[in-house]
């Protein structure tokens, strides 16, 4: 599919977090939430977007979780890993069900129900319109999900990480407990980083910093929010050089 002129970006990296799989409770994987999920990559690849995945596994385990109650942090940090595989496995079948062809691919070899992570085969699946779903963050401990998203993005190429939130955008501070917070439209990653804002762990941050991929932060659950973006529309909060 040849992507349309008024996109601005054509081959994205979508960070998403675990949460956006859960129901009600905030927990496990809610399969009405996963067609949602699925409809809205679904529409990014019939606007001719190149699509790649990266999901959290906050509504299965939290390592912190593990860690308070003296866990090892290399074995939390690979429960976390293994437990992004099934939220990834949830949203392929569910992309799936909608006539898109879409791949699951782990840092952490498990051949038996998903392909091994290797950055050329990765790509050919983009040019050929599958929809792929990286899982098992970096296959190392230590490392989140948002520095696998970072590190994901620079090899496949793509142009912008978008993290889709529960939030419109970056504010400096918590808008949900203060009434007074204020949005920013743009941010540099040195802004980013010196204030704190907690769009993404500084790991990650400085990594599209040297490698100047842009990141646009905005909410999920707004109405074309993800449409608008990838036109170039001002959606959210984007960090820049």
């Amino acid at each position: 599919m040849n992507a349309p002129s008024s996109l601005r970006y054509r081959r994205i990296l979508l960070k998403l977090g675990g949460e956006a799989l859960a129901g009600e409770g905030g927990f496990g994987i809610d399969p009405h939430e996963a067609e949602v999920l699925a409809g809205k990559v679904r529409r990014l690849r019939d606007m001719g977007v190149e699509v790649a995945v990266v999901i959290g596994a906050g509504n299965l385990w939290r390592g912190r979780d593990g860690l308070a109650h003296g866990m090892d942090q290399a074995t939390a940090d690979h429960m976390g890993m293994i437990a992004t595989v099934m939220n990834a496995l949830a949203l392929a079948d569910a992309i799936r069900r909608t006539g898109q062809e879409a791949r699951v691919m782990t840092a952490i070899e498990m051949r038996s129900v998903a392909e091994p992570y290797i950055r050329g085969r990765a790509i050919r699946h983009l040019e050929k319109g599958y929809v792929i779903l990286l899982a098992a963050g970096t296959g190392n401990p230590y490392f989140t999900t948002d520095t696998a998203a970072a590190l994901r993005a620079m090899e496949i190429n793509a142009e912008v990480l978008i993290k889709a939130t529960k939030v419109d955008g970056v504010y400096d501070k918590d808008p949900k407990k203060n009434s007074d917070a204020v949005k920013f439209d743009r941010l540099t990653y040195i802004e980013a980083l010196t204030r704190r804002v907690g769009v993404m762990d500084n790991t990650a941050l400085t990594l599209c910093m040297d490698n100047d991929l842009p990141i646009i932060v905005l909410n999920l659950w707004q109405a074309n929010s993800v449409e608008e973006a990838v036109q170039g529309q001002p959606v959210g909060t984007l960090v820049s050089a």
